[in-house]
């Protein structure tokens, strides 16, 4: 039961399925549990039931734009932590700033690079990992203090 807790969760959320079909290959040969999402609204509903740790978000979806569920995840308190790396065909400076404003973690570009996608997933998977083992210290250490009392 252990291993399956500490196996990243990664949705992939694009409307199109040859995308999908090649971004699932090439993080085929790494363990992730991997879940899918066809729109903007299904992305949401996935994040409450999968609870990924990263979500590869396509920026042009049906009935959410990937901006629009990029700024709802990040300003909920409960999804705010969730990786974000935004795979969008959108390459203009205005894009990336628009991106970065919604709260995107990072992108990249499309046609995506097999070798540039697998180290970002990699480095974005520990960063998360890092912080979420941060938050469990401080939550113990809190606790802690709480079971010694108040300093004199």
């Amino acid at each position: 039961m252990a291993e399956a807790q500490s196996r990243s969760r990664i949705l992939i959320a694009d409307d199109n399925a040859v995308n999908v079909e090649l971004l699932e290959a090439f993080l085929s040969g790494a363990d992730y549990d991997i879940a899918i999402a066809v729109d903007g609204k299904d992305t949401l509903d996935k994040v409450a039931s999968f609870r990924p740790h990263l979500i590869l978000l396509d920026v042009m979806m049906p009935k959410l734009s990937g901006f629009e569920v990029c700024k709802k995840l990040k300003d909920d308190p409960a999804t705010k932590e969730i990786m974000i790396l935004m795979v969008t065909a959108l390459n203009e400076l205005g894009d990336i700033e628009r991106a970065v404003q919604a709260g995107t973690d990072d992108f990249l570009s499309k046609p995506v690079n097999k070798l540039e996608l697998t180290k970002r997933v990699d480095n974005m998977l520990k960063l998360r990992h890092v912080s979420d083992e941060l938050e469990r210290l401080r939550q113990y250490i809190s606790g802690m203090e709480d079971a010694v009392g108040p300093k004199k």
